[in-house]
């Protein structure tokens, strides 16, 4: 009757009624059994597979709770500036890339720092003209949220000298009256980003929500079908089994339902509606056509995907008290408050989850109040609102996400000084009154919180191991600072049962027991005997969704 059996391995099984396990044992896409070693051989038949997780950890499927797939995918290709320190490393890269690449009509690069340059200098176009004069060239930072542009990216796009864009979006000008290079948010980087010739298919869930005008051809179907694939391999070999995606549209869970039909689906996706400050109520209307039209239990939607502010590092967070560093500023947020209230009301009244991007104490505060008064409105209802990151939050607003049901959606890689990621411009901007405040992973938990933890991919790697490192080891900045960091069997349910809870599918998966789905991600050594600044060296060796073994060292 078994037609996998996971032998050797250390089973922990999230399941509190039965927290460890010798071996299990998987039909068709359930788990058919667990327990000893000895009683789920029993149920071996001649034709059934055995894998030898050699000692390793197994756990339930891991769920990434923050990504975005196909911008994922496509970013694998592009050039990636990840430690990249001082102008003549960045200079190196960026050319040999842009040998490597003689016919692009648009050099992009990612993961550079705020700090790329070292110090305090900040990039301008001046200091990109010297690495490629000839050609538009456009390096992201990080985040994503800041990109900066050399004078002929800036030219042929039509915002070399200005141009109007909206609200939490900036075109940063030089003391020249013209641009200094600096784009702040989708609006300002939008223009130069036009100029690729790879296409932007891919990018639509996150900015216009459209489908591809003109229609993308059946070729061009295929060639997003396979970069998706490519992105579920990705994922499959870090052992992620569902993921919860963060842009979404119609034209990408089509792709993905084809992907379904074929078999080739190989991870549990949650795809959103991107709900934009610049749409009416009615086009709520297309997330709930989404929610009604996908529902397998492999790939579904029912959820609202909202940005309401930026991020720290572009001063495009809001607060609510200036930056530190920045006297006067503290930034508008994308959408009003009633106007995000009303969006909360009606989505809330759909019956649509809602997850919306708050990374500023001023736009945390504006969503809990968003998700309060749709309570007042529609009455309390399990839809298990979220909120996103969460950087910055004051105290006044913790015991909040307790009491109206809200989950706290963290990404333990974006802390400062975690994951690579330099402690500048975030803590000087946040500045040091508001450190007790910011990325408050044990404050949220201890007051009640339901936490989900996830890495933003591609905005950090997708790495669960690197993200659970982080979230078991981190430290406070400076003496008198609480402690933030997490235990591991905290991390594992945020990367498992709670991540599950969290899409409403705690019943189906999220731990190890019998009848649930047959979701497994084995490691290659024990988590809880390596120590933990080395747990992201444990590598996924295999990972089984709905009962197949969809990627294996």
């Amino acid at each position: 009757m078994i037609d996998l059996i996971i032998v050797n391995g250390r089973v922990l099984t999230m399941d509190p009624a039965r927290p460890r396990a010798e071996a299990l044992g998987i039909t068709g896409n359930t788990i058919a059994a667990i327990g000893s070693l000895a009683d789920v051989m029993a149920a071996r038949k001649p034709s059934t597979r055995v894998l030898d997780a050699r000692g390793g950890t197994v756990l339930p499927g891991l769920i990434e709770s923050h990504m975005h797939l196909f911008p994922g995918a496509v970013e694998l290709d592009q050039l990636s500036l990840f430690g990249i320190s001082g102008f003549e490393a960045l200079s190196d890269k960026v050319r040999a890339y842009a040998a490597a690449n003689p016919h692009d009509t648009l050099l992009i690069a990612q993961a550079a720092d705020y700090t790329i340059l070292g110090g305090s200098e900040t990039v301008t176009r001046q200091h990109l003209d010297r690495i490629v004069p000839d050609r538009p060239f456009l390096m992201f930072a990080p985040d994503h949220h800041t990109a900066w542009a050399n004078t002929i990216g800036l030219e042929r796009g039509g915002i070399l000298r200005g141009a109007e864009v909206g609200v939490g979006n900036e075109i940063v000008m030089g003391t020249d009256g013209l641009a200094s290079g600096e784009l702040r948010e989708g609006e300002a980087i939008e223009p130069v980003f036009q100029l690729t010739d790879k296409g932007l298919r891919y990018r639509l869930g996150l900015a216009t929500v459209g489908d591809p005008v003109p229609p993308a051809t059946p070729a061009e179907r295929a060639a997003d079908k396979l970069m998706l694939q490519r992105g579920l391999a990705h994922l499959a070999r870090h052992g992620i089994t569902s993921f919860h995606n963060m842009d979404g549209n119609p034209y990408t869970l089509s792709l993905l339902a084809e992907l379904e039909s074929e078999g080739k689906l190989t991870a549990r996706g949650k795809i959103p509606f991107h709900f934009k400050n610049f749409m009416d109520l009615d086009e709520l209307g297309v997330a709930s056509a989404m929610a009604r039209a996908y529902t397998s239990e492999k790939l579904h939607s029912g959820f609202v995907k909202v940005f309401v502010d930026g991020v720290i590092d572009s001063s495009t967070a809001m607060l609510l008290d200036d930056y530190a560093d920045q006297p006067g500023r503290n930034c508008a947020p994308l959408f009003t408050p009633g106007h995000f209230r009303d969006v909360a009301v009606e989505a809330d009244r759909r019956g649509l989850q809602i997850a919306v991007h708050a990374i500023g104490d001023g736009a945390v505060r504006m969503v809990l109040d968003g998700y309060e008064a749709a309570i007042k409105v529609n009455g309390a209802r399990d839809l298990r609102h979220r909120i996103e990151h969460i950087e910055l939050v004051h105290p006044d607003d913790i015991p909040r996400f307790k009491a109206l049901g809200v989950v706290a959606s963290m990404q333990p890689v974006h802390a400062p000084g975690m994951a690579g990621l330099p402690m500048e411009p975030t803590v000087s901007r946040i500045g040091r009154a508001r450190w007790p405040q910011a990325y408050a992973w044990r404050t949220l938990r201890d007051a009640g919180a339901r936490m989900t933890f996830g890495t933003d991919w591609p905005v950090s790697p997708v790495d669960p191991m690197l993200a659970i490192e982080c979230a078991v080891t981190r430290s406070p900045w400076a003496e008198g600072m609480p402690e933030q960091r997490q235990t591991l069997d905290e991390a594992l349910r945020s990367y498992t049962h709670d991540s599950a809870w969290v899409e409403h599918m705690e019943h189906r998966k999220g731990m190890l027991r019998e009848g649930m789905l047959a979701d497994v991600t084995v490691l290659s050594g024990d988590i809880e005997s390596v120590e933990p600044g080395a747990i992201h060296t444990l590598k996924a060796t295999a990972t089984v969704c709905d009962g197949l073994v969809v990627y294996e060292a």
